[in-house]
């Protein structure tokens, strides 16, 4: 890939894909395709395949997907397996159907088993159960990359997967319904310290370990990888750091300047126990994440304020 290759990444607008726009912008590229959802539905399949034909990208990043927490996967498990199958089965078939020299498909830690050893190695992938609470997005992220390995093994393309860990940063979902644990905390505890509330209710017990990647770290690794790597396997993307929810809490609210109480609410779910990624792979190829987690919360707060509403 270089400076004018046409490039073509699918969810501009979302936190992985604004953040892969801006990698690119920083390494020169200047021939970047964007498309809104108002502009492009990827899940209508002609209206996908006319904008193929018409713009012929050579390389595309997938980062496009209906995305959202444990209570948003648990509410809508038939949205979120639907949407997530079409955008990813259209995109990746026009791009096949037209040419495409290589893509980059987006998927999730979430598509391996709840209790997958620790820490999590590409090799585990279908080696046993999902976790229930996000199961219809985790199948809609494996058939996305297996459609990948199979277009590989089957017609010769160099279509990739990379699997990131949970991410945050700039451009993050913060809808208090629909957002993951991170920007969840954020804005909990923000609207806790406005409103001066004594205390905040989180879900669970606090017990579950995860591992946090800042936005801006995939980006850089994304298109690393794009350049570098061609394999049927899918590659971790993570800080190779873990922390406990409730010590993320903690941290959470340090950072925000709330002094209440923090209260858990264990008739709602943990989650998987404990979730954290193996990146040798990526480790031996030279990349490592460079944000802290104190660091990387700081600067998903400052982006969290330029655009929150009381």
């Amino acid at each position: 890939m270089n400076r004018d290759s046409k490039i073509y990444v699918a969810g501009h607008n979302g936190m992985v894909g604004s953040a892969i726009v801006r990698e690119l912008k920083k390494q020169g590229c200047e021939n970047i395709i964007t498309r809104s959802h108002s502009e492009l539905d990827l899940t209508r399949q002609e209206a996908v395949e006319k904008f193929f034909r018409e713009n012929k990208p050579e390389y595309v990043f997938l980062a496009a997907a209906k995305v959202g927490g444990i209570g948003a996967n648990s509410a809508a498990l038939a949205d979120f397996m639907y949407l997530n199958m079409m955008i990813e089965m259209n995109v990746i078939h026009s791009a096949w159907q037209n040419g495409c020299k290589k893509l980059e498909f987006l998927g999730s830690s979430c598509i391996y088993p709840r209790l997958a050893p620790q820490p999590i190695k590409e090799e585990y992938l279908l080696t046993g159960a999902l976790e229930k609470t996000n199961e219809a997005y985790a199948l809609a992220k494996i058939s996305g990359l297996k459609y990948c390995e199979f277009l590989n093994k089957q017609y010769k393309t160099d279509y990739i997967s990379v699997m990131p860990c949970n991410l945050y940063g700039p451009n993050d979902n913060y809808n208090p319904e629909h957002s993951h644990v991170l920007p969840a905390l954020i804005r909990r505890f923000h609207e806790a310290k406005i409103n001066n509330l004594p205390s905040v209710t989180c879900w669970g017990d606090g017990s579950p370990l995860r591992e946090f990647l800042y936005v801006d770290d995939l980006a850089e690794l994304c298109v690393f990888l794009i350049n570098n790597y061609s394999g049927d396997e899918t590659v971790n993307a993570g800080s190779g750091r873990e922390i406990t929810i409730k010590d993320l809490t903690s941290l959470v609210a340090e950072i925000i300047g709330y002094d209440g109480k923090i209260l858990w609410d264990t008739s709602k779910p943990n989650g998987t126990p404990r979730k954290v990624m193996d990146i040798s792979k990526a480790a031996s190829m030279g990349w490592t994440a460079k944000t802290s987690l104190r660091d990387g919360i700081k600067l998903a707060y400052e982006d969290f304020k330029k655009k929150y509403r009381e």
